[in-house]
């Protein structure tokens, strides 16, 4: 939420979009040139470039043979298309996050103001046009209270978001 909701060009790499993090590379299978030249030291960029999960089936749908670098291991339930059959999933959360930025201007142009916040939340206004929204993110695995007003217009966790509180890991765009 983050990064869709600050002034500039956000960068989404292949599998950010459904929650997929670095894949452990045996050594193996590694293939980077950086990696292959100093291993060990976490230079290359492998854990980084494994095939993209599209579906459950052998291979996760990339092809037909095994890829040349080992997929995430929770691939059967991180992938495309069961993320698609879930509205709650990271892939619609992500959508939902870019259909907001196209549609207030305050989210990628305009002005940004911090705002004063409990420890652990992270709290700014965007503001173009006469528009203002105001952004929080609790970046704690614990419920933080905090006083908001406004009128949500999207949570990372889903529902309505509860007044005067963030839940553990909940991020808000309020207008």
């Amino acid at each position: 939420m983050l990064l869709l909701t600050l002034r500039g060009t956000p960068t989404l790499y292949q599998g950010d979009e459904i929650g997929i993090g670095e894949v452990p590379i045996p050594a193996d299978r590694v293939r980077d040139p950086q990696e292959l030249r100093q291993p060990g030291i976490g230079l290359g960029r492998d854990r980084s470039r494994t095939p993209m999960p599209w579906d459950a089936s052998p291979f996760a749908g990339f092809g037909t043979t095994e890829p040349w670098l080992p997929l995430n291991p929770d691939w059967p339930v991180r992938n495309v298309a069961a993320q698609e059959a879930d509205p709650a999933s990271m892939l619609h959360l992500h959508r939902r996050l870019l259909a907001l930025r196209r549609a207030e201007p305050a989210l990628h142009g305009g002005t940004m103001r911090l705002i004063d916040a409990p420890a652990g939340v992270i709290a700014y206004e965007r503001e173009r046009g006469g528009r203002r929204l105001r952004v929080l993110l609790n970046l704690t695995g614990e419920t933080v209270a905090v006083d908001w007003t406004g009128t949500p217009l999207l949570s990372t966790v889903g529902g309505t978001p509860r007044p005067g509180a963030l839940r553990a890991d909940e991020g808000i765009v309020l207008a």
